[in-house]
């Protein structure tokens, strides 16, 4: 049996975290933004960013996920605060070489309304306000992303990548967080059951530098 590998192409404040806890719950592992101490038996890649592995292990073999090998998930891949702005699921190269290396890998797209999206975005600690827009990001060059409408049509274009990359193929699944079926959906798509699902920042304080939901 094909062990089961899951790659979310998320862009933050999309459900990702929600999605994270579902799995885990699921009794799967899952990387999420960073790994941290705990979570991984290597000694070399706790408190990194999952993105900045991704590309590490890409350009040193080929296998964005050579290190990342325990995870049954990769969830949130991207960072970017001053000195780094990683977003694999932007990188069509870097995507088709998990396909390569994984076959049986199952794509996901949790996705959300773009205007809200872009709103909880500028809301959430400076991401949108400060960080974006001082980074180099791949649809988003630096400069852009000040406002709740250059942030939209951003989110729009990624959600255009994607579906224009994955059309109708097995492997990919595009769900909407606020559809009542979503849950059902992706579990029928991944073959798991999901004993929780929900909304997982509810109330929550922003960290120092999470850019996740």
């Amino acid at each position: 049996m094909t062990r089961l590998r899951i790659v979310n192409l998320a862009l933050p404040k999309t459900g990702t975290t929600t999605l994270t806890d579902a799995l885990r719950k699921a009794g799967l592992r899952v990387a999420d933004w960073k790994i941290r101490p705990g979570q991984s038996t290597r000694t070399d890649i706790p408190r990194m960013h999952v993105g900045k592995v991704m590309y590490e292990d890409y350009f040193a073999s080929g296998n964005p996920l050579a290190r990342l090998d325990e995870f049954d998930v990769i969830n949130e891949m991207s960072a970017v605060r001053e000195d780094r702005s990683f977003w694999p699921q932007t990188d069509l190269a870097l995507l088709k070489a998990i396909e390569r290396h994984y076959p049986g890998v199952k794509f996901v797209l949790t996705t959300r309304d773009p205007e809200k999206t872009a709103n909880s975005m500028m809301r959430w600690n400076n991401l949108g306000k400060r960080r974006l827009p001082q980074a180099d990001v791949p649809g988003l060059p630096r400069g852009f992303g000040r406002s709740e409408a250059e942030l939209t049509r951003w989110i729009e274009g990624h959600f255009l990548f994607c579906r224009r990359l994955f059309g109708s193929a097995d492997n990919f699944l595009e769900y909407d967080i606020e559809d009542a079926d979503a849950p059902e959906r992706l579990a029928r798509y991944l073959g798991v059951d999901l004993p929780w699902w929900g909304q997982s920042n509810v109330g929550k304080t922003p960290q120092a530098d999470r850019i996740g939901e």
